[in-house]
């Protein structure tokens, strides 16, 4: 990849970016930074990914329709919440301010075989988000099997998913292309507009450029943009910023295999 197109590649990946701290001892101060940093002189980050409890301070920080959404997190990050306490924490969030909700399925119910808790689950956040973007995370790395993973991305898509997300970045395995292949595949044949975002684990423009090319492949080379289309990091934000700022040129990627 050439100097210009890996600096195109990082534009178009700060566009895409859910830029993130889940963090368990996450403070306001590092919310007060987080908005800060997706503001950058090169463009602004898609979002801002951060724990429930901080989404009304961060809406009191960027104001009503700023470019920068706040996405948050529900049933996060164990899946073992009961459907009544998802909705309940779901509409919490969507009244503190968030833009998207990232909702964790029970993959541990689906697992053990149980299709019908996501779909209810699913369905049920879906009816509390109206016009609020529902990402559903399927923990692609806990589900393992390529069969599975594709049965969770059908069952998330028909239950009325916006996004379906590879991952809660708090598991060993995250985002892996094979993965985000199954994923992609299940979004094209469902004949939807439904978006995808890996998560966890994407730290460089490199990577990043790997889950673009093999997007393009499969939907259209001009179909990853944030209504579609989104990176979920903590760390990715330096790498983009070193290749725009023109400190340093592209690293060979990481096997996300």
């Amino acid at each position: 990849m050439n100097s210009h197109s890996i600096r195109e590649t990082a534009a178009v990946a700060l566009s895409l970016l859910d830029l993130t701290n889940l963090k368990d001892d996450c403070t306001e101060a590092q919310i007060d930074t987080l908005c800060a940093r997706a503001q950058t002189p090169y463009g602004y980050s898609a979002a801002i990914c951060i724990w429930p409890r901080f989404v009304a301070h961060a809406r009191n920080i960027l104001g009503i329709g700023h470019a920068v959404r706040i996405a948050t997190v529900v049933n996060f990050p164990s899946g073992d919440m009961e459907v009544a306490d998802v909705a309940a924490e779901t509409r919490e969030a969507i009244a503190d301010g968030a833009d998207d909700i990232d909702l964790v399925i029970p993959y541990r119910k689906l697992l053990a075989g149980d299709e019908k808790a996501v779909t209810d689950m699913v369905k049920a956040v879906r009816a509390e988000c109206g016009p609020v973007l529902l990402k559903v995370i399927i923990e692609t790395g806990e589900l393992k099997d390529a069969a599975l993973i594709r049965r969770a991305s059908e069952l998330a898509i028909e239950a009325g998913a916006d996004f379906i997300k590879t991952s809660t970045g708090k598991v060993a395995v995250n985002a892996t292309l094979e993965a985000a292949d199954i994923m992609i595949r299940a979004i094209r044949e469902s004949g939807r507009r439904v978006g995808f975002k890996p998560a966890g684990g994407i730290g460089s423009v490199a990577d990043a450029a790997l889950y673009l090319s093999l997007a393009e492949t499969i939907m259209a080379p001009d179909w990853a943009m944030p209504s579609t289309f989104r990176f979920g990091a903590s760390g990715l934000l330096d790498d983009i910023l070193a290749v725009l700022s023109g400190a340093q040129s592209a690293p060979a990627a990481a096997s996300s295999y």
